[in-house]
């Protein structure tokens, strides 16, 4: 799914439309985490998702900061369509689980990356934010890498 968080106009939607995405993220995690078999693997997952639910807590600050209303949940239909990925990942184990997380780690990178390039970004937004894409960089990476090991089945 090609995100488009990050592109709305003004800074408060795309900071909801954000938190939504990192709520999607946690239930895709938690998805992921329910259905793998490797346990150093949900163990790193436990963490990515940890990562996320400070996303939600650093990014609903800010808009508590600028009277603007908190999601309180994620998206009906992107929930839908990244917890999806891992449901039917679970067919063929471990490495298609992964994979399915990568792909849902392409679109948090992309709005991560659009959102640190918002022309109307608050000025206090900037760190929480520039954290979020390192964090992003990381899980993808790890995923990328775990996904690349020959010995994974």
């Amino acid at each position: 799914m090609v995100t488009l968080v990050g592109t709305q106009s003004k800074f408060s939607n795309a900071v909801r439309e954000l938190v939504e995405l990192d709520y999607d993220a946690v239930e895709a995690y938690d998805a992921a985490i329910n259905r793998l078999e490797n346990t150093s693997y949900k163990s790193k997952l436990r963490e990515f998702r940890a990562d996320h639910e400070r996303h939600i807590k650093e990014l609903s600050a800010l808009l508590l900061q600028h009277n603007e209303k908190i999601p309180e949940g994620p998206s009906a239909v992107k929930q839908w369509l990244a917890k999806g990925k891992v449901v039917l990942a679970n067919l063929v184990g471990d490495k298609t689980i992964l994979t399915a997380m990568k792909s849902n780690e392409d679109d948090t990178n992309a709005a991560y990356e659009k959102m640190n390039q918002h022309k109307e970004m608050w000025l206090e937004a900037r760190e929480v934010l520039q954290r979020g894409l390192a964090d992003e960089q990381r899980h993808k990476e790890w995923l990328e890498d775990t996904i690349n090991v020959t010995s994974l089945v």
